[in-house]
């Protein structure tokens, strides 16, 4: 059964629920023989934790799911761990996992929104919807999605990848970055692969998207195709940036992200048999 989202300002905290429950940017699982797993518990008080903040999320294989924020210094429940979202993935069901950073996102939002950005006053929970309102000018808040696009450009049978600043080791992807005010997703395309690696590209199609909770984005995925220029950095954010066949690739993203996807793709549909 498939996740359901829903929003409900009460609920019944003593019915056995999936908690999703929070210290800082970690998430407590239940350690498993061959992963981790989500506690299905009746109360999140029946942990020894003191809890800051919790929210409805939905429903899932009959039970509520709920998520909590807890303060920093706790002490960890006997048989569970705190681990970052990005070390379990894989070792959580998938579904958990998009589920878990949906929960993060929405304790994010509910951690930083708890004031008016236009007036400062302390703002309340909208009792329809999953927002904040401000009782003092009305101010409605919803929870904040930053979106990004994400490109494979292609020119004949290789792929445009780079080696980023930020990126661990000598790993490579494909180019992104957020989506400005005014744009469209196809210009956004544009204007992030002239930035960072001075080429032009034609043919840009869409590919898919994902959220991605670090700590709040939609990756929008496209191909697109190389249509002229050389490839020019400003060696400040991409340090690194070359052409390469689905037979000699670098080091890449692991199978978490739609980077990865978009790579998988063009090393199945343009695969290249000659050797140097």
């Amino acid at each position: 059964m498939a996740f359901v989202s829903s929003y409900q300002q009460l609920f019944d905290e003593r019915e056995p629920a999936w908690w999703f429950v929070f210290s800082g940017n970690k998430l407590l699982v239940e350690s498993r023989d061959h992963g981790a797993g989500i506690p299905l518990l009746s109360g999140v008080d029946t942990l020894p934790l003191r809890t800051l903040r919790k929210r409805y999320l939905g429903a899932m294989n009959g039970h509520t799911c709920l998520c909590a924020e807890c303060e920093a210094d706790i002490r960890i429940p006997e048989g569970m761990t705190f681990q970052s979202l990005r070390r379990l993935y894989g070792a959580l069901d998938e579904e958990m996992f998009w589920v878990a950073g949906r929960a993060f996102q929405i304790m994010d939002w509910d951690r930083t929104h708890q004031y008016c950005g236009k007036c400062g006053s302390p703002t309340k929970d909208k009792a329809d919807e999953r927002a904040k309102v401000c009782p003092t000018c009305g101010t409605v808040s919803f929870p904040r999605m930053s979106p990004a696009i994400i490109v494979a450009v292609v020119r004949d049978k290789s792929i445009l990848l780079a080696h980023a600043a930020r990126f661990p080791g000598d790993m490579y992807s494909v180019l992104a970055g957020f989506v400005e005010p005014g744009e469209s997703l196809e210009d956004c395309v544009r204007r992030e692969v002239k930035e960072e690696a001075g080429l032009d590209v034609k043919n840009i199609r869409y590919f898919g998207s994902q959220p991605w909770p670090f700590p709040n984005s939609l990756m929008v995925g496209f191909t697109a195709e190389h249509a002229g220029g050389e490839i020019t950095m400003d060696e400040k954010e991409i340090v690194d940036a070359r052409w390469f066949t689905a037979d000699h690739l670098p080091t890449i993203p692991d199978k978490i992200s739609i980077a990865r996807k978009l790579i998988d793709w063009f090393a199945a549909t343009h695969p290249h048999s000659e050797r140097s």
